[in-house]
């Protein structure tokens, strides 16, 4: 797992707001006291909890800024990720699918489905309480979610803003190394010289 200070160094930190970041960073400093302090938990849920918030975050402004959902709907209550993103959307709720659009604009499912099963795994099925199925986690599984989520943003992130990190792209997709970020959030590659 990236070290807060190498995830710091990387171009898609950037494009997370403060309060995505702060998340992220209280999850990581939970995983490194939890498993300096040895305690013997039932669920470790607790330090996933803060990184997957801000994953949540994360998802709503990914698709405000590829515009498949409007102002309105980011800043609202009741967009719901796990609906437009399920892959299993119900035939008449097809024309809402971010998970469709998303396939669209990649050409494929690899990333779309990353981004489901990180949601499935790392928010949906771990903070839900069912009597058939408790759902906790060890320690080493806090951290492979904490990890799972931390690449899905920097895959989604690479993928649609074309930022410096080799993640998920074939090497023809890849840009130059050289990105600087521009108005905020828009991330474009900078012109090499001839």
């Amino acid at each position: 797992m990236s070290t807060l200070i190498d995830i710091k160094n990387e171009a898609w930190w950037q494009t997370l707001d403060e309060s995505q970041r702060e998340l992220l960073q209280e999850s990581l400093l939970l995983l490194v006291r939890e498993e300096r302090l040895k305690t013997n938990w039932h669920d470790y849920a607790f330090v996933v909890f803060p990184a997957a918030k801000a994953y949540e975050g994360f998802l709503k402004k990914l698709f405000l800024d590829l515009g498949f959902i409007s102002q309105q709907q980011y800043e609202g209550d009741r967009f719901r990720i796990g609906r437009a993103l399920n892959p299993s959307l119900e035939a008449e709720l097809r024309w809402e699918s971010i998970y469709d659009r998303l396939t669209d604009r990649r050409g494929g499912d690899e990333l779309p489905e990353y981004l489901w099963q990180t949601w499935k795994r790392s928010r949906n099925l771990l903070f839900h309480w069912f009597p058939w199925h408790k759902n906790a986690i060890s320690l080493t599984e806090a951290r492979g979610r904490i990890e799972m989520i931390i690449e899905a943003m920097r895959a989604a992130n690479l993928a649609f803003f074309a930022t410096s990190d080799p993640i998920m792209l074939t090497p023809e997709e890849q840009l130059p190394a050289a990105s600087k970020m521009q108005n905020g959030n828009s991330m474009t590659p900078e012109k090499e010289d001839e």
